[in-house]
């Protein structure tokens, strides 16, 4: 199955963008323009289970990706991935590594995160919710928990949006179509030899700040940068400033 994508620009070099996992590849309407204008083709899908994407079968998001990129006739991309699609990028770049020319990682995951009391007690509650049928209260609980202050309403109401779907989504999958999730190791991660741009914001909570650390310190071409006003979703709370810091961190990786 072809994963649900659109293509704006003409440029030489790709741009794959991967959204959250509270969201889909609307997240991404601030960014897109900007970088088309930047001369770069940008790519961005609904990995399997978000907005337009159903699930059919037991899976590898990133080699879900491989498989878009060669529809696409892509060989090389830098990769962009917020969270969930950070953690998805990094996947890709450990598992074909000849694919990504640079990554850039939004408030990231990690292969393999284990999460924190905090973030342990936020998945309980959200179980709980989704247990008792409260759809409504586990999006209402996401939007609060991820979004920091500089989101306005309309914000809030397209990750409500972008929330409700995945939920919709991947509960009505059969259990055995769940994602398979690659071993990936700390040495693999310290393999990735492309540049990175390791983003973190200061009203994220504590767990993806330390990840933000972790990666900083394991991945050879990091550089790392914190925003002061972000929480967990900086392409959503301001698109703008999002979007020219990826166009100057591409340009500074592609000038010769």
């Amino acid at each position: 199955m072809t994963l649900s994508h659109d293509v704006a620009g003409q440029g030489p070099s790709t741009v794959l963008l991967l959204h959250s996992g509270v969201c889909d590849r609307r997240m991404w309407d601030g960014q897109v323009p900007v970088l088309a204008e930047a001369g770069h083709r940008v790519v961005r899908c609904d990995l399997r289970g978000f907005g337009d994407t159903p699930v059919d079968a037991a899976h590898v998001h990133a080699d879900d990706v491989r498989d878009l990129l060669d529809r696409l006739g892509v060989e090389r991309a830098a990769v962009v991935g917020s969270s969930f699609g950070g953690t998805v990028a990094l996947e890709l770049a450990v598992r074909h590594p000849g694919r990504v020319s640079a990554l850039a990682l939004l408030a990231s995951g990690i292969p393999g995160f284990e999460p924190g009391e905090e973030l342990r007690a936020w998945g309980d509650r959200e179980d709980e919710l989704l247990d008792a049928g409260d759809l409504d209260g586990a999006v209402e609980l996401n939007v609060d928990t991820w979004l920091g202050p500089e989101a306005g309403p309309e914000v809030r109401g397209l990750v409500r949006e972008m929330q409700r779907r995945a939920f919709e989504v991947q509960l009505a999958a059969p259990e055995e179509f769940e994602p398979v999730t690659p071993e990936v190791t700390a040495g693999d991660l310290a393999g990735i030899k492309v540049p990175a741009l390791v983003v973190a914001g200061a009203h994220d909570v504590p767990d993806f700040r330390a990840v933000a650390d972790d990666l900083t310190g394991l991945l050879p071409g990091a550089r790392r940068v914190d925003l002061a006003w972000a929480g967990h979703l900086p392409a959503l709370e301001r698109p703008d400033e999002t979007a020219r810091l990826l166009a100057d961190f591409l340009a500074e990786v592609e000038a010769p």
